[in-house]
């Protein structure tokens, strides 16, 4: 093979093959963009390869652990990270077996190297309680406070993602019985989700107000900023930690941090304690395993447990016991960005 194949094959696996043929989104290949500039430098200073000649057979099984040692030991990794690395480079080597057999012994040899074992963290979402108070927040006196809360509903009754809910256009928004929204999620997968009748009451009320003909306007935007352009993550972001903000300080017992993606958790949450079938919660969410969805029904479960703990507390039982110049693959790889 020839001395520099590896950055052959980098190039057509990160501008070809991740966003052509995967589809994937620009923040899962940036991701995995970054994890070989991280890897490249690995090369670079702790194996004083040549980075820019370097050929494919220098990254074997003992390089690739040797890596993963280095972001743990130097880089102070968690097992998440750690965990994400080695996927990307998993996937990275699986596509370079397909495209050149003759290196599979040695991509094989990679992709038995086994991920970090952490326990997973808890979700984080509202109590019923804490939602309705947070949705208490806009003013509805103005149609600015009217917008931001049919934002807030639609994004927790949908339990959609930002990058989602920021997609939705009028023409996948069906008010007519039965009313759906229509999502497009990770990797061009599609799904339908019911709506509540307050949301499509909502929703009605607020196309109303805005003069907005659904047929008329198919590739308009759902939610708008001043530009009448649709609505940005940040744009979406800024909206809930300001309502955020409100109600933590008129009622303490308000999570700390409450994100967009903690309206999803919400719902998932609340389906879990309604006793929805998990397979439901699995296509409602768009997850591609139920092994996903089954953390909503854990975290469930640590607080019924917490919740025990806390009424028999008065029982009193016993507790147990520097980047370079000369790097120009990275110098591409930041470029692709």
């Amino acid at each position: 093979m020839k001395a520099s194949d590896f950055s052959r094959f980098l190039t057509r696996y990160l501008t070809h093959y991740l966003p052509v043929q995967r589809n994937l989104s620009s923040n899962t290949i940036r991701s995995y963009r970054d994890t070989f500039k991280l890897l490249l430098i690995f090369c670079r200073d702790e194996k004083g390869f040549n980075i820019a000649k370097m050929s494919l057979d220098k990254l074997d099984k003992k390089c690739v652990e040797e890596f993963l040692l280095w972001l743990t030991n130097t880089r102070f990794a968690s097992p998440s990270t750690y965990n994400q690395r080695l996927s990307a480079i998993h996937a990275f080597f699986d596509y370079v077996m397909t495209e050149e057999p003759a290196y599979m012994e040695q991509c094989i040899s990679i992709l038995k190297i086994k991920s970090m074992v952490s326990p997973a963290p808890p979700a984080q979402y509202l109590t019923p309680e804490n939602l309705k108070h947070l949705l208490s927040m806009p003013d509805t006196s103005t149609p600015k406070g009217r917008r931001h809360l049919v934002l807030l509903t639609v994004l927790y009754d949908t339990a959609a993602r930002v990058s989602e809910l920021t997609d939705i256009c009028m023409r996948d928004v069906r008010l007519d019985f039965p009313a759906v929204i229509t999502l497009h999620g990770k990797g061009g997968k599609i799904r339908t989700v019911p709506l509540m009748k307050q949301t499509t009451e909502l929703l009605q009320s607020y196309l109303a107000e805005n003069h907005v003909d659904v047929r008329h306007n198919p590739d308009m935007p759902l939610f708008w900023n001043g530009s009448r352009r649709k609505l940005t993550r940040s744009g979406v972001t800024y909206i809930v930690q300001k309502y955020a903000d409100m109600a933590r300080t008129m009622a303490p017992g308000m999570p700390v941090k409450i994100s967009p993606h903690v309206f999803r958790h919400t719902k998932a949450m609340h389906m879990v304690q309604a006793n929805v079938n998990p397979v439901f919660i699995k296509d409602y969410l768009g997850h591609a395993d139920i092994s996903t969805t089954e953390v909503y029904t854990r975290a469930d479960n640590e607080a019924k447990r917490a919740a025990l703990e806390k009424a028999t507390a008065h029982f009193g039982l016993p507790k147990a016991s520097h980047w370079e110049q000369d790097a120009k693959l990275i110098e591409w790889l930041s470029s692709l960005g």
